[in-house]
């Protein structure tokens, strides 16, 4: 039995399938849901959480593929893995380069079910949500800010994006590196080809093998057949390897060659292949420190760092937080239906913040505001009241003339409760939405649900 508690949305239209697969699951410990269609899975995931959906990818309506386009809208963090018979094997290889987890082929087999996953939760684990994907025309516009450091970094893109050298990108988190990576593909010749991204930190060495290479049937327990990896899936566009500097010293030998030779073999395999691939890299880790320490090859070092690219975080730009806010700003106002503004006073209260979160966290604040504030005009007090707010530790209310004060868990059960309560409505019972209005994760959020007794608001 699976330790693990991890829930998983099931998608098919075929109810056998579809109830066969849940009780699998069940039966490992992974408590499943059944839906029939696209629309119910979007609909359920609206209303309840999920760690992971299997999606049929043939369906009446909104097709698998359709309906991970629409997941990687409204939960860029949740993996989605596409189940397809032999003759949409491709479809589910090209979704798989937009974004799916994996693919299971029918007839599937209790044990491959089971490796992909654990594989997929795994893998998912430390993911944060995402910008929305944006247009390749668009590229450069997406990187705002004039400032030197900015007006640098744009130049640098510009230049590195026609060459096929290795980019390294680095920075604190939440500055944006995945962002530079897409604008190098948009930008390049092979931005028709596919944009494939790994997160080297999320793995243990062993899957980050099988998903980097791909593996043969047989090659380890629930490998029932030859399944790509992510060098493959990239063939003729980029791959972007984030967190590389969280790589293991016997993984760092195996990258070293890829990266030296565009060589590798598929886990159990014995055919060596080519590597058709721009490598493009994101590391917040100290490399240099690293490699003095002895954790990181100093020729791995190298061969990543051919062009190395720094972006600043963001209380070194201050000048670019107005611009940037804006931005954001005219973004969420048009995404939530809203015509929200900014006012001097705001913008001026956004300037003196640290921002140690960076570009993340200022977006995450702006989205806060533009859902929850009761007019359109966001003042300074706005701004500061959604810096304050905090649903791990809220203020101390002051409690009614004549009343007994509660202890201070109560008070802050009820003003947890309260701000929960308000997150909800101002979501209309999105509790996707909601999480992300609370700065908190979706887990979190429904873990404070039970806590507060408002597991069915």
């Amino acid at each position: 039995m699976a330790e693990s508690k991890s829930s998983v949305l099931v998608v098919d239209d075929d109810e056998a399938v579809g109830k066969v697969l849940s009780a699998l699951l069940a039966q490992a410990g992974y408590p499943a849901t059944w839906v029939s269609s696209g629309e119910a899975a979007i609909a359920t995931l609206r209303k309840q959480s999920f760690d992971l959906v299997i999606s049929d990818v043939r369906m009446p309506g909104m097709d698998g593929v359709e309906l991970l386009a629409k997941l990687k809208q409204e939960v860029p963090e949740l993996p989605v893995v596409l189940l397809t018979a032999h003759g949409t094997v491709p479809m589910a290889v090209d979704a798989m380069r937009r974004g799916a987890a994996d693919f299971l082929q029918k007839p599937f087999e209790r044990d491959e079910i089971l490796f992909v996953v654990k594989k997929s939760l795994d893998a998912s684990a430390p993911e944060r949500s995402a910008a929305p994907r944006r247009a390749a025309s668009s590229a450069l516009d997406e990187l705002v800010g004039t400032s030197p450091a900015m007006d640098e970094v744009r130049r640098l893109v510009q230049r590195a994006a026609t060459s096929a050298a290795t980019v390294l990108v680095r920075g604190e988190s939440g500055t944006g590196k995945e962002l530079v990576a897409r604008a190098l593909h948009a930008l390049s010749p092979r931005a028709k080809g596919p944009f494939v991204r790994l997160n080297c930190g999320a793995l243990v060495d062993s899957l980050l093998e099988s998903e980097l290479f791909g593996h043969e049937k047989g090659a380890f327990t629930g490998a029932v057949q030859r399944k790509p990896g992510r060098v493959e899936l990239a063939e003729g566009g980029t791959l972007f390897l984030d967190e590389v500097g969280d790589v293991t010293p016997a993984m760092q030998v195996k990258l070293l060659r890829l990266l030296q030779e565009k060589e590798f073999e598929r886990v159990g395999g014995t055919q060596t292949l080519k590597a058709d691939v721009r490598f493009v890299a994101a590391t917040h880790q100290p490399l240099e420190e690293r490699v003095r320490a002895g954790a990181f090859r100093e020729d791995l070092f190298y061969r990543l760092n051919v062009v190395p690219l720094f972006l600043p975080p963001l209380r070194a730009r201050a000048d670019d937080v107005a611009q940037l806010a804006k931005h954001f700003v005219a973004q969420l106002s048009k995404q939530h239906g809203r015509r929200v503004s900014l006012e001097p006073d705001a913008v001026a209260a956004l300037r003196q913040h640290a921002w140690p979160g960076n570009v993340r966290e200022l977006q995450n604040l702006l989205e806060r505001l533009v859902v929850l504030n009761e007019t359109d005009e966001v003042t300074a007090a706005d701004v500061q009241r959604e810096l304050g707010r905090s649903l791990a530790s809220p203020p101390a209310p002051t409690p009614p003339v004549g009343a007994a004060a509660n202890t201070l868990s109560e008070q802050r059960a009820g003003l947890e409760r309260e701000a929960v309560k308000q997150a909800l409505d101002k979501a209309k019972g999105n509790r996707t939405l909601a999480a992300r209005l609370l700065g908190v994760s979706r887990r979190t959020l429904y873990n404070k649900l039970d806590a507060l007794g408002l597991a069915d608001a």
